[in-house]
């Protein structure tokens, strides 16, 4: 008899702290589908960045000069193609509207730095024309964009784009 009352106490307990457990709403958060949508997100971007570069073809001299440190406005591209064509990022711009483009676009900008982008078949005299446009347009900061893996005069050679 005494066996029999001892039994029903403790089941009795458990099932009523059962139902109290079950009936209240749960109040974790699951994170699990958060931390898989970042990761999913993370790895998107990581492909996608190096893709988003200025889309004008251009054959670029080959150096072994580093790269330069990047900022954190998006940096102002010239580029200055193999048949003379002028294009400020991917627009199309008469060398004669150049530097007044130029003047606008750094009065509104906080840095004055701009890379140039030329075609290793255009003339060093061409070349250095637009670089002077770029001084009187209102930038003095002029990177020379080049591909890296190129002969340096030690005979050593790199291995990526390079800004320098």
């Amino acid at each position: 008899m005494g066996a029999q009352v001892a039994a029903k106490g403790g089941d009795g307990g458990r099932r009523r702290g059962r139902r109290r457990g079950a009936s209240r709403p749960m109040s974790e958060i699951n994170v699990t589908p958060f931390v898989d949508v970042m990761l999913c997100l993370l790895i998107i971007f990581m492909v996608a960045a190096p893709l988003m570069t200025v889309g004008v073809p251009v054959q670029l001299p080959e150096t072994a000069a580093e790269a330069l440190p990047s900022e954190e406005e998006e940096p102002l591209t010239v580029t200055l193609a193999e048949d003379g064509r002028v294009m400020i990022q991917t627009t199309e711009v008469p060398l004669g509207d150049l530097v007044t483009r130029l003047q606008g676009i750094a009065g509104e900008r906080a840095s004055n730095q701009i890379f140039l982008r030329a075609d290793g078949a255009i003339p060093y005299a061409q070349v250095m024309q637009v670089m002077g446009a770029l001084n009187a347009g209102g930038f003095r900061d002029i990177g020379l964009v080049t591909d890296a893996g190129g002969p340096a005069l030690d005979g050593t050679t790199g291995s990526s784009e390079s800004e320098g």
